[in-house]
């Protein structure tokens, strides 16, 4: 089993389920008292979010990068950034190590395509949803159209990740919004839609909404799993 490298922390609040997530994985492949082997790395989540919004994204990639970097000196095989909003600075935090990132937008992408969905919706923090690292890769390098809320939408949801869920709060009201900007979506023809934060499987889930939603932290962690125990 290769050791699996966990940059989390952004914010612990979902980091919590990829560890809950990796480990029913391998117990459940493995069976008995197996469990994975897992190096966390965990950030604090305010100076990294005080970068996001004041557009420092090369800070951002430093702190990062030092921590890829102990993992890497820790024996992790390859690593993981929990969150989808810091895989803008991806590129950069894999090239300051030699062990392989597990892109989560690959991940998704990997799932998306078996289930041959070509025009699907995104929903995310306002970095993920409107600049290009993330759905410019799924477009550009897997051929998949993407389509996210409007503006005023848009900022409806950043605002709900931020405010409550990085927070560990979920509101009725807060869930009911984001099944109404999903009902919005539905309406430009999507085939489905990605929870591309990993918080938001916090607020909503399958049993919502009769349209797929591809959970993002699920996803990233059943791949971590597939990839730790490939030969």
């Amino acid at each position: 089993m290769k050791t699996i490298g966990l940059i989390g922390g952004m914010s612990w609040e979902s980091t919590q389920y990829y560890y809950r997530q990796i480990n029913q994985g391998i117990r459940q492949r493995l069976g008995g008292l197996h469990s994975a082997q897992i190096l966390l790395h965990s950030v604090d989540f305010a100076p990294i979010e005080a970068l996001q919004h004041a557009g420092d994204w090369d800070a951002a990639a430093k702190v990062l990068s030092q921590a890829a970097q102990s993992l890497e000196s820790g024996g992790a095989d390859f690593f993981l950034i929990c969150t989808n909003t810091m895989h803008k600075v991806a590129d950069t935090v894999e090239k300051s190590v030699k062990i392989p990132l597990l892109h989560i937008a690959d991940a998704t992408a990997k799932v998306l395509q078996a289930d041959k969905i070509s025009r699907i919706g995104l929903l995310g923090t306002a970095f993920t949803m409107e600049q290009s690292f993330y759905k410019g890769r799924l477009s550009q390098q897997h051929g998949i159209e993407v389509l996210v809320p409007d503006a005023r939408d848009r900022e409806t949801v950043h605002d709900i990740i931020y405010r409550e869920l990085c927070l560990g709060t979920v509101k009725p009201a807060s869930k009911k919004t984001y099944l109404q900007i999903i009902e919005r979506l539905q309406q430009q023809g999507i085939e489905g839609v990605i929870l591309g934060c990993t918080e938001i499987c916090m607020l909503v889930n399958q049993a919502d909404t009769s349209i797929k939603l591809y959970d993002t932290t699920a996803i990233h962690a059943e791949q971590a799993v597939d990839y730790a125990l490939r030969d």
